[in-house]
């Protein structure tokens, strides 16, 4: 049986990225594989490090896909027999009936690890995330705003968040009936956990501290314990019981320019990429079949230490036909990304968007990924592992639209220099 501390599912890779560094960052050692490895692969990462993830793509499929993608996953990983098994969720719930249904989730995690309660904890203080007797609350431009009043959450072209209340929000994706446990029933959240007739229960948490007295609780419980939440989950696990694994770096000694290309709408990267372009950057928009003169601008610009932004937000995405255009933009956005690694012109790049991130991972034929630096909150440099020299040892930051500062493609660009 094997020793491994927790074993968890992320539903987006910038997701899956983020827990990774609320493990590491509390002394935990971990590997995260882009796709669901063999049985042999997954028994040999769960010998030598505390935490093994599998970096997936639940958040943006429907509830047919979900069963097919999560199944196999949370079977492999229930057979490394972890402490806890979590489904890392986005910290703002995003999910719907239709699109990465957390209700679909919690229905094939039943059937698979087992019907005993299972705890959903949303919040994630350090990222302006706060659930309060089970309304959840996130942080944009300096301001709390309940979920459903939050700028981008409410205006989510996927999956648009219109009621607050999660145990509510939840239940629009299920039969199965969910509760929330308040923050005054925190410290008596093993019994409520062992008594519950309810499949899921939301949980409140305020601060750091709320995420180690859930993180403990699950810690003592039977194992394995099957939860879904963001990276304050695996923060409040990690911190519960700390190892002693060599702190993340600040910064990498590689050098030369950072090519960008978004699938994110969000207002933050647009933000960032009009900080560039200030800069000097060329900004220009990412079309789903790239030309050859805009690949051979990029290349250009590139070549003379130039960054480059390829954008969503302002191009015309539409399918010729009709299908859905996050694979066309992913599509796009790694024959760019290809070309330029390919032609020697960039080894840092980064990938705006979650669902396209997950997607452009797999295309490059990134096998694992491990932290190489985290620059300052929760941004992560990461160094991609491939069977292709040209795409192994590449530095990829997978960004969140909503993540990172405004200056934060140029700063990137500065580490090292």
């Amino acid at each position: 049986m094997s020793d491994l501390r927790v074993a968890y599912y992320g539903d987006d890779f910038t997701g899956s990225v983020d827990a990774l560094l609320q493990f590491a960052r509390r002394g935990w050692t971990g590997r995260l594989f882009t796709a669901l490895p063999d049985a042999d692969a997954l028994r040999r990462a769960a010998a030598e490090v505390d935490v093994v993830g599998v970096a997936g793509i639940a958040r943006s499929l429907s509830p047919a896909e979900i069963e097919k993608e999560l199944r196999p996953a949370l079977t492999a990983l229930t057979a490394l027999h972890p402490q806890v098994l979590q489904y890392k969720a986005c910290s703002t719930a995003d999910s719907s009936p239709t699109v990465g249904s957390l209700g679909r989730v919690l229905e094939v995690a039943r059937a698979v690890v087992g019907d005993r309660p299972v705890p959903m904890l949303f919040a994630q203080p350090d990222f302006g995330r706060f659930t309060l007797f089970g309304h959840h609350f996130a942080a944009e431009g300096g301001v709390v705003y309940r979920l459903d009043r939050q700028p981008t959450m409410s205006t989510h072209p996927s999956t648009p968040m219109t009621e607050s209340d999660l145990a509510r929000h939840l239940s629009r994706q299920t039969a199965l009936p969910i509760a929330s446990v308040t923050l005054p029933a925190l410290g008596d959240l093993a019994a409520r956990l062992t008594s519950a007739t309810e499949a899921g229960l939301v949980l409140d948490a305020l601060t750091d501290d709320d995420l180690v007295t859930i993180g403990r609780t699950l810690l003592s419980m039977p194992g394995p314990v099957f939860a879904i939440g963001s990276g304050g989950l695996s923060h409040g696990i990690a911190a519960a019981d700390p190892g002693d694994a060599a702190p993340v770096p600040s910064s990498t000694p590689a050098r030369g320019p950072v090519l960008v290309v978004s699938g994110s709408r969000s207002a933050q990267t647009r933000r960032q990429a009009d900080a560039a372009a200030a800069a000097g950057w060329l900004v220009r928009p990412l079309t789903l079949a790239p030309s050859p003169p805009l690949l051979s601008d990029v290349l250009e610009a590139l070549s003379t230490g130039r960054g480059v932004v390829l954008t969503s937000d302002d191009a015309d995405l539409r399918p010729a036909d009709g299908e859905s255009v996050l694979p066309a933009i992913a599509d796009a956005a790694a024959s760019v990304i290809d070309a330029a690694v390919r032609a020697g012109a960039t080894r840092r790049v980064i990938v705006c968007g979650g669902d396209t991130s997950s997607r452009v991972t797999r295309l490059l034929g990134v096998e694992s990924l491990s932290i190489a630096a985290n620059p300052r909150d929760n941004v992560v440099l990461l160094r991609a592992h491939a069977a292709d020299p040209a795409v192994d040892g590449v530095e990829l930051l997978l960004k969140g639209g909503q993540v990172g500062v405004v200056s934060l493609f140029t700063d990137i660009a500065a580490l090292g220099s």
